[in-house]
């Protein structure tokens, strides 16, 4: 099975990643296919529908064999549960399903791109398959998932004022961040409230003069946590 695109996104690498689609409305990720005849052909109609399921690979893991048992971020990293009951990276065919939200579709002599809202990728990721999100049929009111509920108590997120500064002079340069320097705000805001940290540093404090680098977009993000409150300490241009 060949990949049909490769994804372009605003998390270079894996820590900061939102865990689930849809989390962060300003991530915007460019799904990149081959300026072909055949995919101009094939992405014909897809601005029909709001929504796209993305099919792609974990293709940047350390894992070197699958584990069947693993422990949820989402449940604080502490609870063991069958892979299979789980969204675990570590699975045996190493496959992602992801909901995203479609932006435009553009056809350039060197690309032709899905720009996507809301995604959870790694830049550089495989996708296997596109297909349209059929509301009537994907949509089901009365499922239930017992544990996997929406974060209650993400965190609260605040600049020091020489970082917002400094944010305030960058303007992206590419529509991997939308609405310039507010856009890229947003962006880092809402990734930061989704607390990236690993499981058993979630809901405490830092110590003292801990802090957490993450990059996202256009810049290297460094914060420290206090109070339930993510302070953005330093923003620097990669």
């Amino acid at each position: 099975m060949d990949a049909i695109a490769t994804i372009r996104s605003c998390y270079s690498q894996r820590f900061g990643i939102p865990r689930q689609p849809g989390l962060v409305d300003s991530a915007v990720a460019a799904i990149e296919f081959e300026p072909t005849r055949d995919n101009e052909l094939a992405l014909r109609d897809l601005g029909s529908f709001s929504h796209l399921w993305v099919v792609f690979v974990f293709h940047s893991q350390h894992y070197t064999r699958f584990k069947p048992l693993v422990q949820p971020p989402r449940l604080g990293g502490k609870t063991t549960m069958g892979v299979y009951a789980t969204r675990s990276p570590n699975r045996p065919n190493p496959i992602g399903l992801s909901v995203v939200a479609l932006r435009e579709v553009t056809f350039d002599k060197d690309l032709f791109r899905v720009y996507v809202d809301g995604g959870d990728f790694l830049d550089g990721t495989p996708v296997l398959d596109i297909k349209p999100y059929v509301p009537f049929i994907d949509a089901i009111p009365d499922a239930r998932s017992d544990w996997a509920t929406p974060l209650q108590d993400g965190l609260e997120v605040a600049w020091k004022t020489e970082a917002l500064q400094i944010l305030d002079k960058i303007e992206p340069d590419d529509n991997l961040v939308a609405s310039g320097s507010l856009g890229l705000k947003s962006l880092i805001e809402q990734t930061l409230a989704q607390d990236p940290r690993p499981a058993h540093e979630r809901s405490k404090d830092g110590k003292q003069g801990q802090l957490w680098g993450v990059m996202i977009g256009p810049v290297d993000v460094r914060f420290k946590v206090e109070g339930g409150v993510a302070i953005i300490e330093v923003v620097e241009p990669k």
